[in-house]
Protein backbone atom coordinates (compact mmCIF):
# COMPACT_ATOMS: atom_id res chain seq x y z
CA UNK A 1 0.00 0.00 0.00
CA UNK A 2 1.40 3.17 -0.77
CA UNK A 3 0.46 7.44 -0.64
CA UNK A 4 1.58 7.72 -4.29
CA UNK A 5 0.16 4.48 -6.18
CA UNK A 6 0.36 6.37 -9.62
CA UNK A 7 3.89 8.09 -8.99
CA UNK A 8 5.26 4.29 -8.47
CA UNK A 9 3.50 2.53 -10.91
CA UNK A 10 5.23 5.40 -13.17
CA UNK A 11 8.71 4.41 -11.56
CA UNK A 12 8.16 0.98 -11.62
CA UNK A 13 7.20 1.22 -15.54
CA UNK A 14 10.48 3.66 -16.45
CA UNK A 15 12.79 1.02 -14.13
CA UNK A 16 11.26 -1.63 -16.91
CA UNK A 17 11.46 0.59 -20.18
CA UNK A 18 15.43 1.20 -19.03
CA UNK A 19 15.73 -2.26 -18.82
CA UNK A 20 14.58 -3.90 -21.76
CA UNK A 21 16.20 -0.83 -24.12
CA UNK A 22 19.69 -1.59 -21.97
CA UNK A 23 19.18 -5.35 -22.59
CA UNK A 24 18.50 -4.71 -26.63
CA UNK A 25 21.72 -2.88 -26.59
CA UNK A 26 20.80 0.65 -26.30
CA UNK A 27 22.65 3.12 -24.33
CA UNK A 28 20.60 4.46 -21.92
CA UNK A 29 23.19 6.04 -19.77
CA UNK A 30 22.24 9.86 -20.51
CA UNK A 31 18.88 9.10 -19.80
CA UNK A 32 19.74 7.78 -16.80
CA UNK A 33 22.08 10.46 -16.10
CA UNK A 34 19.32 13.22 -16.53
CA UNK A 35 16.74 11.41 -14.17
CA UNK A 36 18.92 10.93 -11.40
CA UNK A 37 20.42 14.65 -11.46
CA UNK A 38 16.22 15.77 -11.70
CA UNK A 39 15.52 13.14 -9.14
CA UNK A 40 18.04 14.29 -6.86
CA UNK A 41 17.02 17.87 -7.46
CA UNK A 42 13.12 17.02 -6.26
CA UNK A 43 14.71 15.38 -3.29
CA UNK A 44 16.25 18.59 -2.37
CA UNK A 45 13.47 20.32 -2.49
CA UNK A 46 11.38 18.00 -0.40
CA UNK A 47 13.70 18.19 2.05
CA UNK A 48 14.37 22.06 2.58
CA UNK A 49 10.34 22.29 2.37
CA UNK A 50 9.41 23.90 5.97
CA UNK A 51 7.03 21.70 8.35
CA UNK A 52 3.64 23.68 7.77
CA UNK A 53 3.51 26.43 11.26
CA UNK A 54 0.29 24.70 12.63
CA UNK A 55 1.92 21.44 12.96
CA UNK A 56 5.00 23.01 13.85
CA UNK A 57 3.97 25.23 17.00
CA UNK A 58 2.63 21.87 18.35
CA UNK A 59 5.42 19.51 17.75
CA UNK A 60 8.46 21.06 19.01
CA UNK A 61 11.65 18.91 19.10
CA UNK A 62 13.44 21.24 22.05
CA UNK A 63 13.05 19.49 25.45
CA UNK A 64 11.87 22.93 27.20
CA UNK A 65 9.26 24.01 24.29
CA UNK A 66 8.06 19.97 24.75
CA UNK A 67 7.52 20.37 28.50
CA UNK A 68 5.75 23.67 27.95
CA UNK A 69 3.40 22.49 26.10
CA UNK A 70 2.81 19.14 28.43
CA UNK A 71 -0.74 18.61 30.00
CA UNK A 72 -0.36 18.14 33.92
CA UNK A 73 0.83 15.41 35.19
CA UNK A 74 2.43 13.37 38.35
CA UNK A 75 5.96 13.45 36.98
CA UNK A 76 7.05 11.43 39.57
CA UNK A 77 5.27 8.76 41.52
CA UNK A 78 5.46 6.88 44.72
CA UNK A 79 7.33 3.84 44.34
CA UNK A 80 6.92 1.49 47.80
CA UNK A 81 9.13 -1.61 45.99
CA UNK A 82 11.43 -3.29 47.71
CA UNK A 83 14.89 -4.31 46.00
CA UNK A 84 13.58 -8.22 45.41
CA UNK A 85 10.12 -6.56 44.00
CA UNK A 86 12.01 -4.09 41.45
CA UNK A 87 14.59 -6.83 40.52
CA UNK A 88 11.24 -8.99 39.85
CA UNK A 89 9.58 -5.75 37.92
CA UNK A 90 12.49 -5.43 36.15
CA UNK A 91 12.81 -9.13 35.19
CA UNK A 92 9.33 -9.13 33.89
CA UNK A 93 10.00 -5.69 31.91
CA UNK A 94 12.94 -7.54 29.93
CA UNK A 95 11.54 -11.37 29.85
CA UNK A 96 8.00 -9.35 28.78
CA UNK A 97 10.01 -7.38 25.90
CA UNK A 98 11.85 -10.56 24.53
CA UNK A 99 8.88 -12.29 24.54
CA UNK A 100 7.00 -10.03 22.28
CA UNK A 101 9.49 -9.19 20.31
CA UNK A 102 10.45 -13.12 19.42
CA UNK A 103 6.47 -13.59 19.06
CA UNK A 104 6.61 -10.74 16.47
CA UNK A 105 10.21 -11.30 14.56
CA UNK A 106 8.90 -14.01 12.03
CA UNK A 107 5.64 -12.08 11.08
CA UNK A 108 7.66 -8.24 10.75
CA UNK A 109 6.19 -6.21 8.09
CA UNK A 110 3.24 -9.03 7.70
CA UNK A 111 -0.66 -7.07 7.22
CA UNK A 112 -3.06 -8.16 9.82
CA UNK A 113 -4.68 -10.12 7.22
CA UNK A 114 -1.74 -11.91 5.70
CA UNK A 115 -1.05 -12.83 9.74
CA UNK A 116 -4.16 -14.04 9.92
CA UNK A 117 -4.12 -16.18 6.83
CA UNK A 118 -0.80 -17.67 7.51
CA UNK A 119 -2.09 -18.96 11.04
CA UNK A 120 -4.76 -20.65 9.73
CA UNK A 121 -3.14 -21.91 6.50
CA UNK A 122 -0.68 -23.66 9.44
CA UNK A 123 -3.18 -25.10 11.77
CA UNK A 124 -2.45 -22.68 14.45
CA UNK A 125 -4.81 -20.62 16.63
CA UNK A 126 -5.74 -17.17 16.04
CA UNK A 127 -5.21 -15.06 17.43
CA UNK A 128 -1.94 -16.78 18.15
CA UNK A 129 -1.84 -18.81 21.70
CA UNK A 130 2.07 -19.63 21.34
CA UNK A 131 5.02 -18.93 19.51
CA UNK A 132 5.20 -19.41 15.43
CA UNK A 133 5.65 -23.42 14.85
CA UNK A 134 6.56 -22.98 11.18
CA UNK A 135 7.99 -19.76 9.73
CA UNK A 136 4.88 -17.70 8.38
CA UNK A 137 7.36 -16.14 5.52
CA UNK A 138 9.11 -18.63 4.79
CA UNK A 139 11.14 -17.18 1.99
CA UNK A 140 12.51 -14.56 4.47
CA UNK A 141 16.13 -16.01 4.29
CA UNK A 142 18.10 -18.10 6.87
CA UNK A 143 19.01 -14.75 9.51
CA UNK A 144 16.40 -12.54 10.59
CA UNK A 145 17.15 -9.15 8.51
CA UNK A 146 20.70 -9.02 7.85
CA UNK A 147 22.45 -9.24 11.17
CA UNK A 148 23.95 -12.63 10.41
CA UNK A 149 23.53 -13.25 14.82
CA UNK A 150 20.56 -15.31 15.36
CA UNK A 151 19.28 -17.72 12.53
CA UNK A 152 15.52 -16.87 11.72
CA UNK A 153 14.69 -20.44 12.88
CA UNK A 154 15.87 -19.88 15.98
CA UNK A 155 12.47 -17.88 16.51
CA UNK A 156 10.05 -20.59 16.22
CA UNK A 157 8.52 -22.84 18.95
CA UNK A 158 10.72 -25.92 19.56
CA UNK A 159 13.81 -24.11 18.04
CA UNK A 160 13.97 -21.12 20.79
CA UNK A 161 17.04 -21.46 23.07
CA UNK A 162 17.89 -18.03 24.39
CA UNK A 163 16.70 -14.95 23.43
CA UNK A 164 17.98 -14.04 19.91
CA UNK A 165 19.62 -10.95 18.41
CA UNK A 166 17.09 -7.82 17.42
CA UNK A 167 17.20 -4.20 17.30
CA UNK A 168 14.12 -4.29 19.76
CA UNK A 169 16.20 -5.80 22.08
CA UNK A 170 20.29 -4.33 21.77
CA UNK A 171 19.15 -1.05 21.93
CA UNK A 172 17.93 -1.90 25.18
CA UNK A 173 21.38 -3.40 26.10
CA UNK A 174 22.49 -0.87 24.75
CA UNK A 175 20.90 2.04 26.74
CA UNK A 176 22.09 0.27 29.60
CA UNK A 177 26.17 0.56 28.35
CA UNK A 178 25.72 4.07 28.27
CA UNK A 179 23.88 4.84 31.40
CA UNK A 180 26.95 2.69 32.89
CA UNK A 181 29.50 4.20 31.24
CA UNK A 182 28.43 8.08 31.16
CA UNK A 183 25.83 7.60 34.64
CA UNK A 184 22.74 10.03 35.02
CA UNK A 185 23.77 12.92 33.45
CA UNK A 186 24.68 11.05 29.69
CA UNK A 187 24.44 13.48 26.50
CA UNK A 188 23.36 13.34 22.93
CA UNK A 189 26.73 13.54 22.78
CA UNK A 190 28.02 10.31 24.70
CA UNK A 191 24.80 8.71 22.68
CA UNK A 192 26.62 9.45 19.70
CA UNK A 193 30.26 8.01 20.83
CA UNK A 194 28.48 4.89 22.49
CA UNK A 195 26.35 4.19 18.87
CA UNK A 196 30.30 4.47 16.69
CA UNK A 197 31.84 2.12 19.67
CA UNK A 198 29.16 -0.53 19.60
CA UNK A 199 27.18 0.01 16.17
CA UNK A 200 27.88 -2.51 13.60
CA UNK A 201 24.93 -1.28 11.67
CA UNK A 202 22.07 0.19 11.93
CA UNK A 203 18.66 0.87 10.03
CA UNK A 204 16.21 4.09 8.63
CA UNK A 205 16.67 6.96 10.64
CA UNK A 206 19.48 5.43 13.01
CA UNK A 207 21.31 4.13 9.84
CA UNK A 208 21.55 7.86 8.21
CA UNK A 209 22.70 9.26 11.65
CA UNK A 210 25.14 6.70 12.10
CA UNK A 211 26.21 7.43 8.89
CA UNK A 212 26.60 11.30 10.21
CA UNK A 213 28.37 10.64 13.25
CA UNK A 214 30.83 8.69 10.99
CA UNK A 215 31.06 11.98 8.73
CA UNK A 216 31.97 14.04 12.03
CA UNK A 217 28.47 15.35 12.44
CA UNK A 218 27.41 15.78 15.78
CA UNK A 219 24.21 15.19 17.47
CA UNK A 220 21.89 16.53 16.92
CA UNK A 221 22.26 17.71 13.74
CA UNK A 222 23.15 13.78 13.28
CA UNK A 223 19.12 13.48 12.77
CA UNK A 224 19.21 16.26 10.17
CA UNK A 225 20.57 15.75 7.11
CA UNK A 226 19.10 12.92 4.37
CA UNK A 227 16.89 11.83 6.77
CA UNK A 228 13.24 11.72 5.22
CA UNK A 229 12.67 8.59 8.53
CA UNK A 230 12.84 11.31 11.90
CA UNK A 231 9.25 10.13 12.16
CA UNK A 232 9.68 6.67 11.94
CA UNK A 233 9.59 4.30 14.86
CA UNK A 234 13.23 3.77 15.39
CA UNK A 235 13.30 5.77 18.26
CA UNK A 236 10.84 4.41 20.66
CA UNK A 237 12.09 0.89 20.11
CA UNK A 238 14.71 2.83 22.10
CA UNK A 239 12.53 3.30 24.87
CA UNK A 240 12.65 0.93 27.42
CA UNK A 241 16.65 1.31 28.83
CA UNK A 242 15.14 4.65 30.12
CA UNK A 243 12.28 3.72 31.83
CA UNK A 244 13.82 0.83 33.33
CA UNK A 245 16.34 3.30 34.52
CA UNK A 246 13.64 5.81 36.26
CA UNK A 247 10.79 3.55 37.58
CA UNK A 248 8.09 5.61 38.62
CA UNK A 249 9.92 8.75 37.62
CA UNK A 250 7.86 9.36 33.91
CA UNK A 251 9.42 12.87 33.99
CA UNK A 252 12.83 11.87 33.71
CA UNK A 253 12.84 8.48 32.02
CA UNK A 254 10.98 10.76 29.12
CA UNK A 255 14.20 13.71 29.66
CA UNK A 256 16.60 10.36 29.18
CA UNK A 257 14.48 9.18 26.00
CA UNK A 258 14.81 12.54 24.58
CA UNK A 259 19.08 13.21 25.03
CA UNK A 260 18.97 9.56 22.82
CA UNK A 261 15.90 10.44 20.41
CA UNK A 262 17.66 13.74 19.33
CA UNK A 263 20.48 11.88 17.72
CA UNK A 264 18.11 9.96 15.06
CA UNK A 265 14.82 12.06 15.27
CA UNK A 266 12.55 14.95 15.04
CA UNK A 267 9.37 16.02 16.63
CA UNK A 268 6.73 13.11 16.21
CA UNK A 269 10.12 10.41 16.14
CA UNK A 270 10.95 12.09 19.78
CA UNK A 271 7.93 12.11 21.24
CA UNK A 272 7.49 8.42 20.80
CA UNK A 273 10.21 7.66 22.48
CA UNK A 274 9.42 9.99 25.01
CA UNK A 275 5.74 8.40 25.24
CA UNK A 276 6.71 4.72 25.98
CA UNK A 277 9.70 6.10 28.19
CA UNK A 278 7.20 7.72 30.61
CA UNK A 279 5.34 4.68 30.19
CA UNK A 280 7.25 1.97 31.26
CA UNK A 281 8.56 4.38 33.90
CA UNK A 282 5.06 4.61 35.13
CA UNK A 283 4.53 0.90 34.64
CA UNK A 284 6.75 0.15 37.48
CA UNK A 285 4.33 1.96 39.76
CA UNK A 286 0.94 0.89 38.75
CA UNK A 287 -1.28 -2.16 38.42
CA UNK A 288 -2.54 -1.25 34.98
CA UNK A 289 -1.69 -0.70 31.69
CA UNK A 290 -3.55 1.66 30.53
CA UNK A 291 -3.12 3.87 33.81
CA UNK A 292 0.55 3.73 32.68
CA UNK A 293 -0.25 5.22 29.00
CA UNK A 294 -2.72 7.46 30.28
CA UNK A 295 0.50 8.80 32.76
CA UNK A 296 2.51 8.58 29.29
CA UNK A 297 0.84 10.94 27.81
CA UNK A 298 1.45 14.37 30.29
CA UNK A 299 5.26 13.84 29.26
CA UNK A 300 4.56 14.72 25.64
CA UNK A 301 2.72 18.03 24.30
CA UNK A 302 -0.71 17.62 24.52
CA UNK A 303 -1.63 18.10 21.34
CA UNK A 304 1.04 16.20 19.21
CA UNK A 305 0.28 13.95 16.84
CA UNK A 306 1.81 10.99 19.01
CA UNK A 307 -0.79 12.22 21.26
CA UNK A 308 -4.34 12.42 19.45
CA UNK A 309 -2.97 9.08 18.17
CA UNK A 310 -3.08 7.27 21.37
CA UNK A 311 -6.22 8.74 22.73
CA UNK A 312 -7.41 7.92 19.48
CA UNK A 313 -6.60 4.49 19.99
CA UNK A 314 -8.01 4.34 23.46
CA UNK A 315 -11.36 6.28 22.36
CA UNK A 316 -11.66 3.32 19.62
CA UNK A 317 -10.88 0.70 22.15
CA UNK A 318 -13.82 2.05 24.73
CA UNK A 319 -16.36 2.68 21.55
CA UNK A 320 -15.73 -0.65 19.93
CA UNK A 321 -15.41 -3.00 22.47
CA UNK A 322 -14.23 -5.37 19.73
CA UNK A 323 -10.27 -5.83 18.54
CA UNK A 324 -11.04 -6.66 15.30
CA UNK A 325 -13.29 -3.37 14.81
CA UNK A 326 -10.86 -1.41 16.53
CA UNK A 327 -7.44 -2.54 15.00
CA UNK A 328 -9.24 -2.37 11.18
CA UNK A 329 -10.60 1.32 12.08
CA UNK A 330 -6.65 2.06 13.29
CA UNK A 331 -5.31 0.00 9.68
CA UNK A 332 -8.01 2.17 7.75
CA UNK A 333 -7.01 5.90 9.81
CA UNK A 334 -3.17 5.22 8.23
CA UNK A 335 -3.63 3.25 4.99
CA UNK A 336 -0.19 4.19 3.00
CA UNK A 337 1.71 4.77 6.04
CA UNK A 338 5.31 2.70 6.63
CA UNK A 339 4.95 0.01 8.17
CA UNK A 340 7.52 1.20 10.28
CA UNK A 341 6.01 4.84 11.30
CA UNK A 342 5.58 5.78 14.85
CA UNK A 343 2.04 6.53 14.87
CA UNK A 344 0.21 3.55 13.29
CA UNK A 345 1.91 1.12 15.66
CA UNK A 346 1.82 3.03 18.64
CA UNK A 347 -1.80 2.60 17.83
CA UNK A 348 -1.62 -1.03 17.92
CA UNK A 349 0.25 -1.30 20.78
CA UNK A 350 -2.49 0.45 22.64
CA UNK A 351 -5.12 -1.44 21.40
CA UNK A 352 -3.08 -4.52 22.19
CA UNK A 353 -2.77 -3.43 26.06
CA UNK A 354 -6.28 -2.55 26.26
CA UNK A 355 -8.14 -5.99 24.75
CA UNK A 356 -5.31 -7.73 26.96
CA UNK A 357 -6.66 -7.20 29.73
CA UNK A 358 -3.75 -8.03 31.64
CA UNK A 359 -3.09 -11.23 30.36
CA UNK A 360 0.46 -11.43 28.99
CA UNK A 361 0.23 -14.29 26.52
CA UNK A 362 -3.10 -12.30 25.01
CA UNK A 363 -1.72 -9.02 25.08
CA UNK A 364 1.67 -9.71 22.95
CA UNK A 365 -0.71 -12.10 20.75
CA UNK A 366 -3.11 -9.52 20.15
CA UNK A 367 -0.93 -6.56 19.37
CA UNK A 368 1.37 -8.73 16.97
CA UNK A 369 -1.73 -9.31 15.00
CA UNK A 370 -2.29 -6.22 14.37
CA UNK A 371 0.74 -6.56 12.00
CA UNK A 372 2.99 -4.08 10.73
CA UNK A 373 5.88 -3.61 13.16
CA UNK A 374 5.48 -6.58 14.97
CA UNK A 375 8.72 -7.41 16.77
CA UNK A 376 8.44 -3.72 17.82
CA UNK A 377 4.79 -3.05 18.63
CA UNK A 378 5.17 -6.76 20.53
CA UNK A 379 8.09 -5.93 22.63
CA UNK A 380 6.46 -3.02 23.55
CA UNK A 381 3.78 -3.90 24.55
CA UNK A 382 5.41 -7.14 26.48
CA UNK A 383 7.53 -4.65 28.30
CA UNK A 384 4.95 -2.11 29.82
CA UNK A 385 2.93 -5.19 30.61
CA UNK A 386 5.72 -6.96 32.24
CA UNK A 387 6.85 -4.33 34.08
CA UNK A 388 3.34 -4.17 35.87
CA UNK A 389 3.18 -7.69 36.31
CA UNK A 390 6.30 -8.63 37.03
CA UNK A 391 8.40 -11.93 36.16
CA UNK A 392 6.57 -14.10 38.65
CA UNK A 393 3.34 -13.78 37.16
CA UNK A 394 4.28 -14.33 33.18
CA UNK A 395 3.59 -17.57 31.99
CA UNK A 396 6.23 -19.68 31.82
CA UNK A 397 4.96 -20.95 28.20
CA UNK A 398 6.34 -17.82 27.05
CA UNK A 399 9.82 -17.22 28.99
CA UNK A 400 11.30 -20.72 29.96
CA UNK A 401 12.93 -21.42 26.93
CA UNK A 402 14.90 -18.68 26.75
CA UNK A 403 16.83 -19.66 30.20
CA UNK A 404 19.48 -17.22 30.92
CA UNK A 405 21.08 -16.43 27.24
CA UNK A 406 21.24 -13.79 25.11
CA UNK A 407 22.76 -13.08 21.94
CA UNK A 408 23.27 -9.27 21.04
CA UNK A 409 25.53 -8.02 17.40
CA UNK A 410 26.68 -4.98 19.84
CA UNK A 411 30.64 -5.04 19.23
CA UNK A 412 32.58 -6.50 21.48
CA UNK A 413 29.23 -7.87 23.60
CA UNK A 414 27.89 -10.61 21.40
CA UNK A 415 27.08 -12.90 25.06
CA UNK A 416 24.83 -11.82 27.35
CA UNK A 417 22.61 -13.22 30.44
CA UNK A 418 19.17 -12.10 31.45
CA UNK A 419 20.09 -12.46 35.07
CA UNK A 420 23.19 -9.78 34.66
CA UNK A 421 21.14 -7.42 32.60
CA UNK A 422 18.29 -7.39 35.08
CA UNK A 423 21.23 -7.12 38.08
CA UNK A 424 22.51 -4.11 36.06
CA UNK A 425 18.99 -2.46 34.98
CA UNK A 426 18.46 -2.39 39.17
CA UNK A 427 21.68 -0.91 40.58
CA UNK A 428 21.26 1.76 37.57
CA UNK A 429 17.40 1.90 39.06
CA UNK A 430 18.02 2.18 42.43
CA UNK A 431 19.61 5.96 42.00
CA UNK A 432 16.55 7.49 41.37
CA UNK A 433 14.49 5.65 43.98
Amino acid sequence: MSYFPEFDKAVADLREWMSLRKEQGGLVASQEKALLKALRAATRKLEKMPVPPALASREPSDLEEIRALRPRGPRKLKVTLSKEALADRMRGAWLGRSAGCVLGIPCEGMTKSAIRNAAKTLGMKYPLSDYWTIDPKPGAGADHLHYGVTPRKKFLKGRIDKIGGDDDLIYTELGLLILEEYGPDFTPADVGTAWLKYLPMACTAEDIALKNLKKGVKPPATADKDNPYIDWIGADIRSDPWGYAAPGWPERAAEYAWRDAVVSHKATGIHGEMFFSAVIAAAFAVDDPIEAIKIGLTEIPKDCRTAEAVRSALAACKKDNDWGKTTDRILARYKGMSMAHTLNNAELTVAGLYYGKKDFGRTIALTVMGGEDTDCTGATAGSILGAVLGARRLPGKWTAAFGDRVESYIIGKRNWRTSSIVRRFVKVAMRSL
